[in-house]
């Protein structure tokens, strides 16, 4: 018979996303709804550790949703990671308690939600970092949001580097996932698109694409570059010392994971926000994550979550390489 489930926490790990307070405030005021109450773990798990716990309410989630970040904060925690660290987290949400622990954040994150599990604590996961790597689900929050941000800034390094008659490397984030630079390479219509899974490293190519270019005519040149290639500053030198042309790097940082989020990022982040209080208040279920697959929100079990791999869909790969051509 499942446990009576009549207190949970609610936390925030690894990198801020925009959409973050969306999925806060939903698992809050569903929570309520379903009458059980709620405590705010701050700093993520250093917060857990810490006994950095508050009580929520409706009102302490009111006039959130619209900002980025996470109002519970975050922080990395070594001490997480090694056994009598999870053992004390799972006795301090006893001694407060915590029947049940969401976990807003990326893999690592979810890594630690996995343990907490182990310590007996039900936790559900749910997919917040603008990498959108998480294998199991087609959207992560603060994706939209992040990739937005890029391509609005992508366009006016493209204006400046068009009056300049530049070559402008544009260095997006997404840790060792592609996805950003590869949304932004089409959307931006970028000359070269480099991502982590598919660079060969090979220099001249570009090179020889961007002297072709410009003999056809064209006056600037944008390469977008994954943050998990990197070293956009001297393949800018490097580039402008064999072609002779002007070459300028331009790394967005995390301006990316700033600025009030999308009505996508909005609208997903509550939806997910509420399916997780569902399922941890309900107790029959813990050690899951929350995904959407195909048009449908759907929760798995965390272990087959973190086995799964994602990769870059090669259709869209082969549309980038023709379109930039």
């Amino acid at each position: 018979m499942a446990k009576e489930i009549k207190t949970i926490g609610i936390l925030t790990s690894g990198g801020d996303a925009p959409g973050m307070n969306a999925a806060i405030r939903a698992v809050v005021r569903k929570s309520l709804a379903n009458g059980v109450k709620v405590k705010g773990i701050k700093k993520g798990y250093q917060g857990l550790l810490n006994e950095e716990i508050i009580d929520l309410e409706r009102n302490s989630v009111s006039d959130t949703i619209q900002r980025g970040g996470t109002i519970l904060g975050t922080a990395r925690c070594a001490e997480f990671r090694t056994e009598e660290g999870q053992a004390k987290a799972a006795d301090i949400c006893r001694k407060h308690g915590i029947d049940g622990v969401v976990v807003i954040g990326g893999d690592g994150s979810y890594r630690g939600a996995q343990d907490l599990s182990k310590q007996g604590i039900n936790t559900v996961g749910i997919p917040g970092t603008i990498d959108l790597d998480i294998a199991c689900t087609d959207y992560t929050i603060g994706f939209d949001t992040a990739v937005n941000t890029a391509m609005q800034a992508i366009d006016k390094v493209r204006d400046t580097s068009s009056s300049h008659e530049r070559c402008s490397i544009i260095e997006v984030m997404g840790r060792n996932a592609g996805f950003i630079a590869l949304w932004c390479g089409v959307a931006n219509g970028a000359e070269d698109i480099l991502l982590p899974e598919k660079y060969d490293y090979n220099e001249q190519s570009i090179i020889n694409n961007i002297i072709n270019n410009r003999k056809r005519g064209k006056t600037h040149h944008i390469i977008i570059n994954a943050e998990g290639i990197g070293h956009s500053t001297s393949m800018a030198r490097r580039i402008e010392a064999a072609t002779g042309i002007e070459t300028r790097a331009t790394i967005l940082g995390y301006m990316q994971r700033g600025g009030s989020p999308t009505c996508k990022d909005r609208f997903y982040a509550s939806i997910m926000g509420a399916y997780a209080a569902d399922l941890i208040c309900e107790g029959k279920k813990t050690n899951r994550v929350i995904a959407y697959q195909k048009g449908e929100f759907k929760d798995f079990d965390i272990e087959e979550a973190l086995a799964m791999e994602k990769n870059i869909n090669e259709y869209q790969f082969e549309v980038s390489r023709a379109l930039s051509m």
